[in-house]
């Protein structure tokens, strides 16, 4: 799609440029809620359209909660803006959770997930690959998406993955499989902090599915 900045035109240090960025927006946020504009040093590429999510984690020794994760699935903003207002409203407006207090942000690791443009498969079955693509299930006024990652971190195959997909879109978990339901898959760049305000990494999805879940 012309104008609208994708996944993989991406470079390593502008992931890393938006994570950061996230956990700086939510921290001027907590502390004034003032929402902040796009720093003069934004890189061009991020001011073009683009679509992401933000996802908030409380980093524990014995592994990581899910604290808040929201986005955005159309090129309404540009990027940069995007991960502001998706990082924003993790921490604040996730109906799951109570809005995130200054006192957490020690204790939160931030992922920025920079997603493609979705397109519909038609035998989902065999199209959508594991740690490679998001999806998003759709029937009537009924929608629900599923990042790539999350069937990583809980090993689902690929079945598994679309029947809670329809039931994250609140239908049934076999909806995917009547007609009349549509299903649409993205990819995704994900930046994740190592540990609250660490090192920023690159996930490689596929790679630790095979890793962690023996695929």
């Amino acid at each position: 799609m012309q104008g609208v900045v994708q996944p993989e035109e991406l470079e390593f240090g502008e992931g890393v440029f938006l994570v950061r960025l996230a956990r700086r927006a939510i921290e001027e946020y907590l502390k004034s809620r003032r929402r902040m504009e796009a720093p003069p040093e934004t890189p061009p590429k991020l001011r073009k359209l683009g679509m992401s999510f933000v996802t908030i984690e409380t980093f524990t020794p014995s592994g990581k909660e899910l604290r808040g994760c929201i986005g955005f699935l159309k090129p309404v903003y540009p990027l940069v803006d995007s991960v502001i207002n998706a990082a924003i409203a993790a921490a604040t407006e996730d109906p799951r959770f109570p809005p995130m207090t200054l006192d957490e942000l020690g204790s939160v690791v931030i992922e920025v997930s920079v997603l493609s443009t979705p397109r519909p498969v038609s035998n989902p079955r065999k199209e959508i690959v594991i740690g490679r693509h998001g999806i998003i299930v759709s029937r009537g006024w009924f929608s629900g998406t599923l990042l790539p990652q999350v069937p990583v971190d809980y090993c689902w195959d690929v079945e598994t993955f679309l029947a809670e997909g329809c039931l994250k879109a609140g239908l049934y978990p076999d909806c995917w499989l009547e007609p009349g339901t549509r299903i649409e898959v993205y990819s995704a760049r994900v930046f994740q902090e190592v540990s609250p305000g660490g090192e920023v990494v690159e996930r490689d999805l596929v790679r630790e599915w095979r890793e962690k879940c023996g695929q």
